[in-house]
This record gives C-alpha cells, sequence and structure tokens, in this order.
C-alpha cells in the first residue's frame, strides 16, 4: 500500500470529529488532533478541519519528516507499521520501537552494530535496517513486524496502568493498531 492509501486508511478508522474528555489530545478531526493541527498552521475550528488538510498533515509529519519514504523503500510493511504507530504515539516512539528490535535481533552485534535509539531515521538506522533485512531473508521483515508490534503493545498496557482513563482506549488500541496488513 502506498502513502495515500495509508492516510486514507487511518481516516477511515478515526472518523470525522472528536471529543473525548479522556483523551488528552483535545479535540480530532480526521484523526489529527487539535495542537497538532494548530502547529501545522490551522486557525479554524477543528470540526471544519478539511479532509484534504489533514491528509497533508499526515503526509508532512507522519511520513515525509520522519523519513519513512526510506523505510517504505526497504520494508514497505515496516513503514504502514511505523506510520501507523507513529499518528497514534508519534513518529520519534514508532521508530525507537524499530531501533529497539533492530538493537535485540543483530545477534550481539555479530550481523551489524547496535544504533543510537534517538527516534530518528538516519543513516545507521538504514543501514541497520538493510543489513537485518539482508541476513534474515526472505521472512525478515515479518518477524521485525512482530518485534515492534509487540513493542507497541505493551506500551499500551502500559498506558493504561499508569492513568486508568486510558482504560477507555485499551481495548481499541490492541484491536485496530496491531496486527500489521489486518488493518491496512
Amino acid at each position: 500500500m502506498d502513502v495515500d492509501g495509508l492516510i486514507d486508511a487511518v481516516i477511515a478508522r478515526e472518523g470525522g470529529y472528536a471529543r473525548n474528555p479522556a483523551d488528552r489530545g483535545g479535540a480530532t478531526r480526521w484523526g489529527v488532533s487539535e495542537p497538532v493541527a494548530r502547529a501545522q498552521g490551522w486557525q479554524g475550528p477543528m470540526r471544519a478541519l478539511p479532509r484534504e488538510e489533514a491528509k497533508a498533515i499526515y503526509r508532512r509529519i507522519y511520513w515525509l519528516r520522519p523519513r519513512l519514504d526510506y523505510v517504505a523503500d526497504r520494508a514497505p510493511r515496516i513503514a504502514a507499521e511505523l506510520f501507523d504507530t507513529g499518528v497514534n504515539m508519534g513518529p520519534p516512539v514508532a521508530i525507537t520501537f524499530l531501533q529497539r528490535a533492530l538493537n535485540a535481533l543483530n545477534r550481539n552485534r555479530a550481523d551489524y552494530v547496535d544504533v543510537a535509539v534517538d527516534g530518528r531515521i538516519g543513516p545507521a538506522t538504514l543501514a541497520a535496517l538493510d543489513a537485518f533485512l539482508a541476513v534474515r531473508a526472505p521472512g525478515g521483515e515479518a518477524v521485525l513486524l512482530k518485534a515492534i508490534e509487540a513493542l507497541q503493545g505493551e506500551r499500551y498496557l502500559a498506558l493504561a496502568e499508569r492513568r486508568p482513563a486510558n482504560e477507555a482506549f485499551l481495548y481499541g488500541w490492541l484491536a485496530n493498531r496491531i496486527g500489521g496488513e489486518a488493518r491496512l
């Protein structure tokens, strides 16, 4: 699936306008939170945020800025997961899941060196991803995806444990955010 398809899938899942008092993100439209929309220059009421503006925000903030297009060239399923996770948790958090998984899967640096867990896609992270995929072909991408989703699921549980109001969201997070292609 290309980035436009990923964006359309997120918008379909997130729906139109929402304002849940338990959601620290505040009002959302098309899944874009009010703080993100304001930071991107949206001045109007959240209920009026155009779908095309939301799509542009998703592309700019959650795909291009974190350099997921570079990941997609190598591992499209990983890029799709990082995009979706980044929309929900922020791109740096999603990218740290990738970096942590790559570090844990390098067999004590026998396959490639550890990368800094800094939440940014740079040359070292891309080199580690390339090396992992080369060493673990053909099933490496699927295993890496499972590792990323395991980290994501653990984070959702921790969020619900630390803040009971998040329990209202836990089932949906697990049902709609974890599972790879089943939700894209």
